[in-house]
């Protein structure tokens, strides 16, 4: 079902401000990536070793779901992401137990992933997102 944390997501108003913190704690930059479905500009951080990645999240647009969540709660941790293998079976798994999901159906994430999101609602109020590579 899970392999375990994929990547820890970090909402932030810049993605420049806040890049040189994870590099000079020694993880990697990544390209920059647009995913306009979800109106976020996205810069993952790979760890040296295996573990992780951190994902900074900047909106593209104040009426967006990146864009609100900082007009309400402010830069911070987003979501924490949970790798998967299958996707469509683990939201099946998920539904069958009464847990909210946010997608009933994946959705495309970056790096060209399948994404789901559950309502934190089901998770003591965690966003969590199931990542299928």
């Amino acid at each position: 079902m899970t392999e375990g944390i994929d990547h820890i997501g970090i909402a932030t108003n810049s993605l420049d401000a806040h890049s040189e913190f994870w590099s000079s704690l020694g993880f990697i930059q990544g390209k920059d990536e647009f995913n306009d479905e979800q109106g976020v500009k996205i810069r993952f951080f790979q760890p040296v070793s295996d573990g992780p990645k951190i994902e900074l999240l900047e909106p593209l647009d104040f009426d967006t779901p990146i864009g609100k969540f900082l007009a309400k709660k402010g830069e911070g941790v987003q979501q924490i992401a949970v790798k998967t293998t299958d996707i469509v079976s683990t939201i099946s798994q998920l539904k069958s137990m009464d847990i909210r999901m946010i997608n009933d159906v994946p959705v495309s994430g970056a790096n060209g992933t399948k994404i789901a999101f559950v309502h934190p609602s089901s998770t003591g109020g965690v966003l969590v997102e199931l990542v299928e590579h």
